[in-house]
């Protein structure tokens, strides 16, 4: 007689389920490898920014209004009218000072190159005029309720339009198109209840004295001024943000890039809240 050799069920379920288990374990681990990954990527190429910014402002004299440019169309040929890819525009920074484009896009920054669109102003600080001061503005020698002021603010957020160098419009088409592939311009961030919106993340000027002539007791960490100290932000990255019911977690996930030292992790509560007011 022959005898037949093979699994049983039992036999065939353990197997199944010891795979089950190591997958379970293995999976994960790879998330977080590839998430770390990611954000070693971003942050080497956000300090490559910062060190193309000061290359512009030596040549220059001053940073550069936008990182990548705006969005332009092509003015003649069979493509007039169409958009010019992001990979194509001889930009402020890009190709001169940076040689890729993917330098400007966060890792996970899915968009096309040409997909452009309007941003608004992101969240402004939502402590109390007078109750969060963060330099001594008025020059007596400490940070207290009178370094506070309101026009140090930021001038406009994302409820009151589309934003434009000098404020902001209701219409979409006189607000300045940004290149979503350019993250560090703006960036497409989640909205508490739903949905996703386009948010400026670079900025020459965010105050109200800043965007209308500035004052001596103005906020100085501002790229448009003369001077700005290293605790100011250039930009921020949004995109490895862990949320809760719509709001980014006290997690240090987001990462923020200061003029004066390299990007590094921050509070991204703090980064959603605060925006360019964060200190380093």
């Amino acid at each position: 007689m022959l005898r037949r050799t093979g699994f049983t069920l039992i036999e065939l379920l353990t197997v199944i389920a010891i795979i089950a288990v190591l997958a379970a374990i293995a999976f994960p681990v790879y998330a977080r490898a590839k998430d770390s990954a990611y954000r070693n990527s971003d942050l080497s190429n956000m300090n490559a920014l910062r060190t193309a910014l000061q290359l512009y402002r030596v040549d220059q004299g001053g940073y550069p209004p936008a990182i990548l440019g705006y969005a332009t169309l092509y003015d003649s040929g069979p493509l007039a009218g169409q958009i010019v890819p992001a990979d194509k525009l001889r930009g402020f920074l890009y190709p001169r000072r940076v040689d890729s484009i993917r330098t400007l896009q966060p890792s996970y920054d899915r968009a096309s190159l040409t997909a452009t669109g309007p941003a608004v102003w992101p969240n402004r600080d939502p402590r109390a005029v007078g109750s969060a001061p963060i330099l001594d503005l008025n020059g007596d020698g400490s940070i207290d309720s009178a370094d506070d002021f309101a026009n140090a603010r930021q001038a406009y957020g994302p409820e009151d339009g589309w934003a434009t160098p000098n404020g902001v419009t209701n219409d979409p088409d006189a607000a300045p198109h940004y290149y979503l592939v350019s993250g560090y311009d703006a960036a497409l961030t989640d909205v508490p209840g739903g949905g996703q919106r386009l948010e400026l993340r670079y900025a020459l000027f965010w105050t109200q004295w800043g965007l209308t002539g500035g004052s001596l007791n103005d906020d100085p960490r501002q790229l448009g001024y003369e001077d700005p100290p290293e605790s100011t932000v250039v930009t921020w990255n949004s995109f490895f943000r862990d949320l809760q019911n719509g709001v980014p977690t006290h997690q240090k996930r987001d990462l923020v890039l200061f003029l004066g030292g390299s990007a590094r992790p921050y509070d991204s509560n703090d980064v959603f809240n605060r925006s360019w007011r964060v200190m380093p």
